[in-house]
Protein backbone atom coordinates (compact mmCIF):
# COMPACT_ATOMS: atom_id res chain seq x y z
CA UNK A 1 0.00 0.00 0.00
CA UNK A 2 1.14 3.54 -1.11
CA UNK A 3 1.46 6.69 1.32
CA UNK A 4 -1.35 8.21 -1.07
CA UNK A 5 -3.51 5.26 -0.51
CA UNK A 6 -2.98 5.03 3.28
CA UNK A 7 -3.16 8.81 3.94
CA UNK A 8 -6.47 8.89 1.79
CA UNK A 9 -7.99 6.35 4.13
CA UNK A 10 -7.00 7.57 7.18
CA UNK A 11 -8.51 10.88 6.17
CA UNK A 12 -11.83 9.20 4.95
CA UNK A 13 -11.98 7.11 8.35
CA UNK A 14 -11.38 10.08 10.74
CA UNK A 15 -13.83 12.04 9.05
CA UNK A 16 -16.21 9.11 9.03
CA UNK A 17 -15.88 8.04 12.73
CA UNK A 18 -15.30 11.69 13.82
CA UNK A 19 -12.16 10.84 15.77
CA UNK A 20 -8.20 11.79 13.75
CA UNK A 21 -6.08 9.31 15.13
CA UNK A 22 -3.78 12.33 15.68
CA UNK A 23 -6.24 14.57 17.19
CA UNK A 24 -4.53 16.99 19.71
CA UNK A 25 -6.60 20.04 22.00
CA UNK A 26 -5.18 23.10 23.42
CA UNK A 27 -1.79 23.03 25.17
CA UNK A 28 -2.09 24.57 28.60
CA UNK A 29 -1.93 25.80 31.36
CA UNK A 30 -5.55 26.67 31.87
CA UNK A 31 -7.18 28.37 34.65
CA UNK A 32 -8.85 24.88 35.00
CA UNK A 33 -7.11 21.77 34.84
CA UNK A 34 -7.98 18.10 35.60
CA UNK A 35 -6.40 14.82 35.40
CA UNK A 36 -6.95 12.38 32.71
CA UNK A 37 -9.20 10.38 34.87
CA UNK A 38 -11.46 13.87 36.02
CA UNK A 39 -12.09 14.02 32.57
CA UNK A 40 -13.53 10.90 31.53
CA UNK A 41 -15.13 10.42 35.01
CA UNK A 42 -17.36 13.70 33.92
CA UNK A 43 -18.09 13.54 30.51
CA UNK A 44 -19.75 10.52 28.48
CA UNK A 45 -17.18 8.94 25.63
CA UNK A 46 -18.56 11.29 23.08
CA UNK A 47 -18.46 14.25 24.76
CA UNK A 48 -14.48 12.99 25.73
CA UNK A 49 -13.76 12.39 22.00
CA UNK A 50 -15.02 16.06 21.01
CA UNK A 51 -13.47 18.15 24.02
CA UNK A 52 -10.66 16.46 24.97
CA UNK A 53 -9.20 14.68 22.28
CA UNK A 54 -10.46 17.35 19.02
CA UNK A 55 -13.08 14.79 17.75
CA UNK A 56 -16.04 15.66 16.17
CA UNK A 57 -20.35 15.01 16.71
CA UNK A 58 -22.01 13.74 14.19
CA UNK A 59 -23.74 16.30 11.69
CA UNK A 60 -27.26 16.57 12.48
CA UNK A 61 -27.04 14.92 16.01
CA UNK A 62 -27.01 18.27 18.40
CA UNK A 63 -30.14 19.18 20.38
CA UNK A 64 -28.80 22.06 20.44
CA UNK A 65 -28.70 23.29 16.67
CA UNK A 66 -32.78 23.94 17.18
CA UNK A 67 -32.28 25.67 20.57
CA UNK A 68 -33.75 28.83 19.64
CA UNK A 69 -34.39 30.48 23.43
CA UNK A 70 -32.72 33.59 24.90
CA UNK A 71 -29.97 32.65 27.28
CA UNK A 72 -26.42 31.84 26.57
CA UNK A 73 -24.04 28.56 25.54
CA UNK A 74 -21.86 27.68 28.10
CA UNK A 75 -18.90 25.33 28.24
CA UNK A 76 -19.14 21.73 29.24
CA UNK A 77 -15.97 21.24 31.06
CA UNK A 78 -16.25 23.74 33.27
CA UNK A 79 -19.13 26.35 32.48
CA UNK A 80 -17.70 29.68 30.78
CA UNK A 81 -20.13 31.77 29.22
CA UNK A 82 -19.04 31.29 25.47
CA UNK A 83 -22.12 32.45 23.53
CA UNK A 84 -25.03 34.41 23.34
CA UNK A 85 -28.41 33.08 21.67
CA UNK A 86 -28.88 36.30 20.28
CA UNK A 87 -25.81 35.50 18.08
CA UNK A 88 -26.98 32.05 17.10
CA UNK A 89 -27.97 31.49 13.14
CA UNK A 90 -29.23 28.10 10.88
CA UNK A 91 -26.12 27.84 8.93
CA UNK A 92 -27.67 24.90 7.59
CA UNK A 93 -24.86 22.53 8.90
CA UNK A 94 -25.91 20.16 11.54
CA UNK A 95 -23.59 21.99 14.07
CA UNK A 96 -24.66 24.80 16.14
CA UNK A 97 -23.19 27.82 14.86
CA UNK A 98 -22.75 31.28 15.92
CA UNK A 99 -21.50 34.85 14.16
CA UNK A 100 -20.20 35.97 17.61
CA UNK A 101 -18.37 35.03 20.56
CA UNK A 102 -18.80 36.37 24.20
CA UNK A 103 -15.46 38.65 25.06
CA UNK A 104 -12.76 36.51 26.36
CA UNK A 105 -14.22 33.28 25.81
CA UNK A 106 -12.52 31.60 23.48
CA UNK A 107 -9.07 30.75 22.52
CA UNK A 108 -7.44 29.57 18.62
CA UNK A 109 -5.25 27.73 17.18
CA UNK A 110 -4.14 26.61 13.54
CA UNK A 111 -6.00 23.24 12.90
CA UNK A 112 -3.81 21.09 10.18
CA UNK A 113 -5.53 18.01 10.94
CA UNK A 114 -7.64 17.19 7.39
CA UNK A 115 -4.70 18.52 5.12
CA UNK A 116 -5.61 21.95 5.12
CA UNK A 117 -5.43 24.98 7.53
CA UNK A 118 -8.34 25.54 9.69
CA UNK A 119 -8.95 27.89 12.67
CA UNK A 120 -9.60 25.68 15.75
CA UNK A 121 -11.49 27.50 18.44
CA UNK A 122 -11.60 25.98 22.15
CA UNK A 123 -12.80 27.19 25.26
CA UNK A 124 -10.50 29.64 27.29
CA UNK A 125 -10.59 28.45 30.64
CA UNK A 126 -10.09 24.80 30.37
CA UNK A 127 -9.05 24.02 27.04
CA UNK A 128 -11.95 22.03 25.17
CA UNK A 129 -12.54 21.74 22.17
CA UNK A 130 -14.85 23.14 20.10
CA UNK A 131 -14.92 22.84 17.03
CA UNK A 132 -13.82 25.59 14.28
CA UNK A 133 -14.42 29.10 12.83
CA UNK A 134 -15.05 29.43 9.19
CA UNK A 135 -15.23 32.92 7.07
CA UNK A 136 -18.47 32.10 6.10
CA UNK A 137 -20.86 33.51 8.42
CA UNK A 138 -23.44 36.34 8.18
CA UNK A 139 -22.70 39.88 8.37
CA UNK A 140 -21.61 41.88 10.78
CA UNK A 141 -18.62 39.42 11.18
CA UNK A 142 -18.46 37.67 8.59
CA UNK A 143 -17.68 33.97 10.64
CA UNK A 144 -19.31 30.67 11.40
CA UNK A 145 -18.15 29.86 14.44
CA UNK A 146 -19.72 26.04 14.17
CA UNK A 147 -19.28 24.13 17.02
CA UNK A 148 -19.99 20.65 18.34
CA UNK A 149 -22.99 20.48 20.83
CA UNK A 150 -22.05 18.11 22.98
CA UNK A 151 -19.16 20.79 23.74
CA UNK A 152 -22.11 23.08 25.10
CA UNK A 153 -24.74 23.31 27.98
CA UNK A 154 -27.40 25.67 27.06
CA UNK A 155 -28.82 27.99 30.05
CA UNK A 156 -31.96 29.48 29.29
CA UNK A 157 -32.07 33.77 30.21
Amino acid sequence: MDRRVFLGGAVSASVFLGQPSWAAIAPGPFEVERTDAEWRAMLTDLQYRVMRQGGTERSGSSPLDDEHRRGRFHCRGCDLRLYHSRHKYDSGTGWPSFWDVLPNAIGTMEDRRLLRVRTECHCRRCGSHLGHIFGDGPQPTGLRHCLNGVSLVFRPA
